[in-house]
């Protein structure tokens, strides 16, 4: 069994959701991104999301791209954001999870690049622009390796092509909340409980909902209906208003979304 297996299996027995706030590496710097992951740890993460930066971000709206765009003027690599998660991975304690998109994975090399992110103690990897039917190749490669391929579904999918997600993805399914990128909202997205619905009449697996989260009261909605909630861009936020001191207001906000997840009563299945 994975460590996110784990993770969701110890929760689904205590009748909780996980938390997964996202950061983007390197923004502004790599020494600041371990800090920050400690500090969502002491803020009540159950795993973390680590952003590598690419410069064509084509899923993420405007925060999280300005962000990956930082952090590659900083001199951010791939092989630095592995480096800085070996580094943290022991101090946090939690699931680490990777999101990239595929061409800097692709460059590394596949068997590269899933050997190097297990032995950092990375537990999994999103690559927002890889659909299932063209990840078989990195999925065979990183499943010897521990490592959990985290596929996405979106309002859009199709049954079968849910079917077909849930089917390769391990760790849990990564349910997008909207049509479009990444980025801070007003108002959830109206039918994220129908998408999370059709997903689960399909796996077993764990869903968590992202994209578009980005307040406690939105958390609190998202955990009604799901197994894990992740908050990206509301996050990166912050960071890009406060830099490197942003490690308070980090804490702070994510203590909050802890409360938002832990109000919300247990999903039906």
């Amino acid at each position: 069994m994975s460590e996110l297996a784990a993770v969701f299996q110890r929760l689904r027995a205590a009748g909780r959701r996980a938390l997964i706030p996202f950061v983007m590496a390197g923004d502004p710097s790599l020494e600041a991104t371990a800090a920050f992951l400690e500090r969502f740890t002491a803020a009540g993460a159950d795993a973390l999301e680590v952003g590598v930066p690419f410069s064509d971000p084509i899923a993420d709206g405007p925060v999280n791209a300005r962000a990956a765009h930082r952090a590659l003027r900083a001199g951010t690599t791939l092989a630095r954001v592995l480096e800085m998660v070996a580094d943290v991975r022991p101090r946090v304690g939690r699931p680490v999870v990777l999101l990239s998109y595929y061409n800097p994975i692709l460059r590394f090399g596949l068997e590269a690049f899933c050997r190097r992110a297990a032995a950092a103690g990375a537990d999994g990897v999103v690559i927002p622009d890889l659909p299932p039917d063209e990840g078989a190749a990195l999925a065979q490669i990183a499943e010897p390796e521990g490592l959990d391929v985290i596929f996405l579904a979106a309002p859009t999918s199709t049954d079968e092509r849910l079917a077909q997600i849930a089917a390769v993805s391990r760790g849990f399914v990564y349910c997008v909340s909207l049509v479009g990128v990444t980025g801070v909202r007003a108002d959830l997205a109206a039918d994220v409980g129908g998408l999370v619905a059709r997903v689960r009449r399909v796996t077993a697996l764990p869903i968590c909902v992202g994209f578009g989260v980005s307040t406690p009261e939105h958390a609190r909605q998202v955990a009604a209906v799901a197994d894990g909630v992740i908050v990206g861009s509301a996050i990166v936020a912050v960071v890009e208003r406060e830099g490197a001191a942003a490690g308070s207001a980090l804490e702070a906000f994510v203590a909050a979304l802890r409360a938002g997840v832990d109000a919300a009563p247990a999903p039906a299945r």
